[in-house]
């Protein structure tokens, strides 16, 4: 009865969301108080939602293979955080946690905001509901996480070895919480809409949420990403896979969303921006959702190839953005805006911020959907990788880079002291970084060189708001202001560390061999067989050392028996994280005792630093099958397909 408790809440909360949007128009369209009722309802959607989440984990943890969605994506052998894990690492339950969380923030919103006027509260929780509604519709009538088996089978085929990673109890949901603080702004911009009343009072409503969700975004994109590099092996933080983009997307949005909404709050302008922010924030989360589960994509990313559910989001999709960017344009032209600012201020400094991040998402939109749109109209398959992406938008990063060091020191309407001369530094550490990478490095490229020079100045330039003060008595927000922009200046010296000295190579290994790469000597010692709970694998010992005592690495290929698959598991040091190991096929381990082949990439790490990155030369090496990867996306060249035995690749030299 697990099961039909939790279907059987899924269809009372959607009931309840019904009710509440009944209870919205009913409040447009009368003088008839409906805040406080309105307010339970929404709470008791939220709990009811939360009710039908908990029976899906609980039918996860017991392993009820009788429950559809257990036996595809379960296993009883499997360790319990896995088991828990896996009821949203897949199609049906993660939309089940995104309505979940979607309906228990409507909730929090209904019992805690108290900023902003009833009508359009009520308006806001009644735009909520619809959201919530299309996502019920959703589960109960094409995606219904809680179908039986008839008769139950004896085991589950098991999760996907790429997601049994602790990365899947953290990344999902923090992504999920993201989204869904973006829905929150876009239904308070869509009751604003509606009742006129956008003000101040407006953006201090909105403003945790968005706040909230640009940090959810911030932390789920890095775990993501580094989830991606050791366990995929691409060899780098960041492939421009187009699932990767549908989350950059709502993030680059979120982010100017965030700067116009402190000026709504603080000067009462920009009020057709913020709006029109909101709206694109969430249409962004609604295009990855659609891009992830619509099965138009194929990626390691993505939940789902049918296309029948597809065409359910895409309708879904074009109905909720396609009438919020109909009332925005039937409302947004009556807007009157606060106090007018003049050309330098900083209302100018956030609107130009504004600016170049639509650019920027205009250019990542266009990049990862334009493959799509082709393939529709011709059935020719094109690829848009780091090239595009890097020379359009790279640019215009820096650009950006650089007036966000200049932005926060300039004042509100006028700007009347002398800026410039509170730059003195950040131009001496900027010169300065430029000729340090001249003498140092002087054969990397133009747009590395330039992204050290800007995060020089970016880096003197963040501190500068704390400067001639007590940093002890200062704002909280200027605190989160000063360590945002310096983690951006930190994660720019790491891309351009990154995108200067990376460089792979190809080599067959003997046992006993050693191998330099850059300052390292890598040796193959051994390979030896391993078991764990749920799978056998190949394990394989190298040791690493560059004068010092050498590091012993162990990097595995993992055998899952319930459902036959293999993957890799990368090795590495936390003190030494310039160097980590990737395992190979275990087969070709075993049949072909001449050597093994390795991938010596000579390559920056990335280590985060206030969700930020610093870089330095490190060395990964990787042997066996999945080298084939690397290869695949090294500088845009293709590799052949991998013969059986090893030493056949001898005669292949791949470098970058």
């Amino acid at each position: 009865m697990i099961a039909e408790t939790g279907l059987a809440a899924l269809w009372l909360a959607a009931g309840l969301a019904a009710y509440q949007v009944f209870l919205m128009v009913l409040a447009l369209r009368s003088s008839v108080e409906v805040a406080r009722p309105m307010r339970g309802v929404a709470v008791a959607q939220g709990m009811l939602t939360l009710i039908a989440f908990a029976m899906l984990l609980l039918v996860f943890a017991r392993s009820d293979m009788s429950v559809s969605l257990v036996f595809a994506n379960s296993n009883s052998a499997k360790p319990f955080i896995y088991k828990v894990a896996g009821a949203w690492g897949n199609h049906e339950g993660s939309m089940l946690m995104w309505v979940t969380i979607l309906a228990i923030a409507g909730a929090f919103v209904a019992f805690f905001s108290r900023r902003t006027g009833e009508r359009t509260l009520a308006a806001a929780l009644g735009s909520q509901a619809i959201l919530a509604l299309g996502f019920y519709a959703f589960l109960l009538f094409a995606s219904n996480p809680f179908a039986r088996l008839f008769p139950a089978p004896p085991d589950g085929q098991g999760l996907n070895p790429l997601l049994q990673d602790p990365g899947l109890a953290f990344h999902p949901p923090t992504l999920y919480l993201g989204y869904v603080g973006l829905s929150v702004a876009f239904s308070f911009a869509v009751g604003a809409l509606l009742t006129g009343e956008v003000d101040a009072r407006l953006a201090r409503a909105m403003r945790p949420w968005v706040l909230g969700a640009w940090i959810l975004l911030t932390l789920g994109i890095t775990a993501g990403s580094y989830w991606a590099y050791y366990e995929l092996g691409w060899g780098g933080y960041w492939f421009w896979d187009p699932v990767e983009n549908a989350s950059l997307m709502p993030w680059l949005a979120a982010t100017a969303l965030l700067h116009s909404i402190n000026v709504l709050a603080a000067r009462g302008a920009l009020k057709a921006w913020t709006m029109m922010l909101a709206v694109i924030a969430f249409s962004m989360s609604m295009v990855g959702t659609f891009l992830v589960r619509s099965g138009i994509l194929t990626s390691v990313h993505a939940f789902a190839i049918d296309p029948e559910r597809g065409t359910f989001l895409l309708a879904l999709l074009a109905i909720y953005v396609g009438a919020a960017f109909i009332l925005f344009a039937w409302r947004g032209a009556s807007l009157k805006e606060g106090a007018p600012f003049e050309l330098v201020s900083r209302e100018s400094g956030l609107v130009v911020n504004n600016l170049l991040l639509s650019v920027i998402l205009g250019i990542v939109f266009l990049g990862t959907l334009y493959p799509l749109f082709v393939e529709a109209l011709t059935a020719e398959k094109l690829s848009v990788g780091a090239p595009y992406f890097n020379a359009v938008a790279g640019p215009l990063a820096l650009v950006l880079a650089l007036l966000v060091g200049i932005g926060p020191l300039l004042s509100w309407r006028r700007e009347r002291r002398p800026v410039l001369r509170q730059l003195k530094v950040p131009a001496l550490v900027c010169v300065g970084a430029l000729v340090i990478t001249v003498i140092v490095a002087p054969g990397i490229g133009i747009l590395p060189r330039a992204g050290f020079t800007v995060a020089g100045f970016l880096l003197a330039a963040s501190a500068l708001p704390l400067a001639n003060r007590n940093p002890f008595r200062a704002p909280l927000a200027t605190w989160g202001m000063v360590v945002a922009h310096f983690g951006i200046a930190v994660a720019l010296a790491g891309m351009a560390a990154n995108a200067a000295f990376s460089s792979e190579r190809l080599a067959i290994a003997q046992l006993g061999e050693a191998l330099s790469v850059g300052p390292w000597q890598v040796e193959l010692v051994s390979v030896t067989p391993t078991a764990g709970k749920n799978w056998t694998a190949i394990e394989g010992e190298l040791r690493a050392s560059r004068g010092s005592g050498p590091i012993t690495l162990t990097p595995e290929t993992l055998y899952y028996s319930a459902a036959p698959t293999e993957t890799i598991r990368r090795a590495g040091n936390i003190l030494h994280a310039d160097v980590d190991v990737q395992a190979g096929n275990p087969l070709q381990l075993l049949t072909n005792h001449r050597g093994l082949e390795l991938t010596l990439p000579g390559q920056p790490d990335v280590l985060p630093v206030t969700a930020a990155a610093v870089s330095r030369p490190s060395v990964r090496t990787r042997f066996g099958h999945p080298v084939r990867r690397c290869f695949e996306h090294l500088d845009g060249v293709r590799a052949p397909v991998a013969p059986a035995g090893l030493g056949d690749l001898s005669q292949h030299s791949f470098s970058g």
